[in-house]
């Protein structure tokens, strides 16, 4: 598996995964409408190019210094993405919205929201430690590297845009819901089975 291909896979199958990015998401689309939505999308994204930046740094040194603390970051990280793997099957993918406290959100707090949502969850870090740790090597170049975090960002900023669109309009929030159920074990299986293959897989 390339690189590429690896950073795709894993970056996808994370970000629509369930979590509280998610539920943040639906719940103020819900709630507030489809632009509210639309901001924390916004601000999830732009919480995910702070964990890119102390990241790509960190990697960077970590590769430079020791291989073998590089090797126990990279056993880590597919342990990870086999645990989020288990745990994401296991999901029953219930999102709570309550209903009975409605206060408006105001442009910027809407998208500090997000932003704040994405930027203090640690599972965020771990996400995107573990895929750096498996895909960056000291071969590497810098701009591949910031497109790899350009990459994450977008994919965020488009599936929690699209789950924005789709909460925004009540009667899919039961379709979605019921979706999720199924979306989850085919998820899980798939994280799982990439954090085995790229922990069998040769270092760089």
């Amino acid at each position: 598996m390339t690189e590429v291909l690896a950073v795709a896979a894993i970056t996808v199958l994370a970000v629509i995964a369930p979590g509280a990015d998610f539920a943040m998401v639906v719940r103020n689309s819900y709630l507030y409408g489809r632009r509210t939505g639309l901001l924390g999308a916004a601000g999830v994204a732009a919480g995910v190019l702070v964990h890119v930046t102390y990241t790509m740094l960190g990697v960077g040194l970590l590769i430079a210094s020791s291989a073998f603390l590089f090797t126990v970051v990279k056993m880590t990280g597919a342990a990870y993405l086999v645990y989020i793997g288990v745990r994401t099957f296991r999901t029953r993918a219930e999102v709570t919205v309550d209903l009975e406290h409605r206060a408006g959100l105001t442009p910027l707090a809407a998208l500090r929201t997000g932003f704040l949502t994405n930027v203090l969850n640690p599972k965020t870090t771990l996400f995107v430690v573990s895929t750096f740790a498996q895909v960056v090597g000291p071969g590497t170049p810098l701009l591949r590297q910031a497109g790899y975090g350009l990459f994450m960002s977008l994919a965020h900023l488009l599936w929690f845009a699209a789950v924005a669109l789709f909460f925004s309009h009540d009667r899919m929030r039961g379709l979605m819901l019921r979706g999720q159920r199924v979306l989850n074990k085919v998820i899980g299986t798939a994280l799982a089975g990439l954090g085995v293959s790229l922990a069998l897989a040769p270092t760089h």
